[in-house]
């Protein structure tokens, strides 16, 4: 029997599908928005990063 069968079975269990959705739709959108917000030149300096050899 596959896993998707086993779920099934469970009572409510289409409630976590719909929250995780929601969860990952809301951080997306809040990166989005804080990617556009952000300060210009921070994100020049962090774009940097991996380039930097001093360790």
């Amino acid at each position: 029997m596959k896993f998707i069968h086993y779920l099934e079975k469970i009572s409510g269990i289409s409630i976590y599908g719909l929250s995780s959705l929601l969860i990952f739709g809301s951080f997306f959108l809040l990166m989005v928005v804080w990617a556009f917000k952000a300060d210009k030149k921070l994100m020049e300096e962090v774009s940097k990063i991996p380039l930097d050899k001093t360790v």
